[in-house]
């Protein structure tokens, strides 16, 4: 979690006027590149958003047992960035549900927090916290499987969702939503030794949904998120059922010395931010914090439903606006705008807007290309040199269940398995979209900015035949070997 920092004007210019002194005043901060919300489509719910190291990093909720991550330069290149999987699991007892993912960077690395089912159960009594940890400071991972993290006191048998990591006196606490006890579905804590260990399997209660407005639908408080500024910590949380339009954040402010104690938890009596009709904005709701590039503005991302009747499924959309502070040093949010209103994106960014991607082979540094740019079907894909053309250039689309469908620019057309077949060396060429499994790719991540392609259908990998390095190459599907040959880089461009 980022802490929000002062910024200050340092000096002044002072003009010496024959008629009178005047003091310039500092200028704004350029605002960033224009965006639109949302800023993701599919599967939108419970967004996190870092910026790091000249990039934004999105993840959400998944339903299924595998997370993606986009990644893009500028704020509203993240509606059009390939999700990458960063993580996907087997393992029984785990490999179901992901929801409500968050990265954390920690002593030096990056913790993944999310919940987790087992497969085969009915949703959502079995939902356990679970923590990944990153090889080295790259946000998409890889990452390891370190440990589930639970409560002796919590109910049923440990149920635990939306952990967040609370930083506090120098020490490490995990926030989250269960049921402590026998309480209502209420925000607990519990001390951390480490980034993925609990200290003490004990949670405490902290919030209950008490006042009317948290009791919409069903009585809940859910997905806290830590805020800081200015030594004050405050803790926004998700109020009422999700399954209504009445979903909403309300906050706590530290005003005690013990984050453990509920006596040092104050909450406001009213909701900080809730549904806009005049806008169509619905449960907006489960959110997070992010600030510019520059550091000098604060936002809110958050999902929420275009209809009152939305509910707690993937029609949730991923939105971002940015919000200031009140004179008494609290948080003011404002309240959620418009989709398809265009704002000014965070102050500080200067990369161009990607909104095409070109694929480029470890192992070559050649790209994937289609052949003379020709819009015939079974036109053949290969690699070759890169030279900035349309026909190299490629629009990833998600297909909102895990997959994508690469689409050419300079034809229009998709990356196609020819003749559905799932033998190794079978061509990989374009062809009209069918939207059959044959069309359909998973991009995982294996490092470095690199990922492989997987076809749906097949389970197999696009791959340059031979290890070629040569102009023309055939890139074909083959069995995973994890060699050079069949990892490409997603290099953002321009369509």
């Amino acid at each position: 979690m980022f802490r929000i920092r002062h910024w200050f004007a340092l000096g002044a210019v002072l003009l010496a006027l024959l008629v009178s002194p005047v003091t310039a005043q500092p200028a704004a901060a350029a605002a960033g590149q224009p965006y639109t919300n949302p800023v993701k489509s599919q599967k939108g719910a419970d967004p996190w958003l870092e910026y790091y190291n000249g990039n934004y990093y999105l993840v959400t909720t998944s339903f299924t047992n595998e997370l993606t991550m986009r990644k893009s330069p500028t704020l509203a290149g993240l509606a059009t960035a390939p999700s990458v999987q960063v993580w996907s699991d087997t393992t029984a007892g785990r490999n179901a549900n992901f929801w409500a993912p968050e990265i954390h960077f920690l002593n030096g690395k990056w913790y993944l927090y999310y919940s987790a089912a087992p497969s085969g159960v009915a949703c959502c009594d079995s939902q356990r916290t679970h923590v990944l940890e990153s090889a080295g400071t790259d946000p998409m991972g890889p990452y390891t499987y370190k440990n589930t993290l639970t409560g002796s006191n919590l109910n049923p048998g440990g149920w635990l969702i939306d952990a967040s990591v609370l930083e506090h006196g120098g020490s490490l606490y995990l926030v989250g939503s269960g049921s402590a006890n026998g309480s209502a579905q209420s925000l607990v804590i519990a001390p951390m030794s480490n980034p993925y260990t609990l200290s003490s399997s004990t949670f405490t209660v902290i919030s209950s949904p008490t006042l009317s407005w948290e009791t919409s639908g069903a009585p809940v408080n859910e997905g806290p998120e830590p805020l800081y500024r200015g030594g004050r910590t405050f803790l926004t949380f998700s109020a009422s059922y999700c399954q209504t339009a009445d979903y909403k954040l309300g906050q706590l402010e530290l005003t005690g010395s013990n984050p453990l104690s509920a006596a040092s938890w104050t909450k406001k009596q009213t909701p900080v931010f809730q549904r806009n009709d005049a806008a169509g904005v619905y449960g907006p709701g489960h959110n997070g914090f992010f600030t510019s590039p520059d550091g000098t503005e604060n936002w809110l991302v958050y999902h929420a439903n275009s209809s009152a009747s939305g509910g707690c499924g993937n029609g949730r959309t991923t939105r971002a606006q940015k919000f200031t502070w009140n004179a008494d040093g609290t948080p003011n949010f404002g309240t959620p705008v418009a989709t398809g209103t265009t704002l000014p994106g965070p102050a500080g960014e200067t990369a161009t807007t990607p909104t095409a991607y070109t694929l480029v082979n470890r192992n070559s540094g050649k790209c994937l290309d289609v052949a003379g740019g020709n819009t015939a079907d079974g036109t053949n894909i290969f690699q070759w040199t890169c030279s900035g053309g349309a026909n190299q250039k490629w629009r990833i689309e998600d297909l909102g269940n895990d997959t994508s469908r690469l689409v050419n620019v300079t034809t229009g057309k998709v990356a196609d398995t020819a003749d559905c077949s799932t033998a190794d060396g079978a061509d990989i060429r374009q062809w009209s979209w069918l939207n059959n499994n044959c069309q359909k790719f998973r991009l995982i991540y294996t490092g470095g900015d690199y990922v492989r392609i997987v076809n749906a259908a097949s389970g197999k990998v696009a791959d340059v035949a031979n290890c070629s390095t040569a102009d023309g190459a055939d890139v074909r599907q083959w069995t995973w070997l994890n060699n050079n040959c069949q990892q490409w880089r997603l290099q953002p461009t321009t369509a």
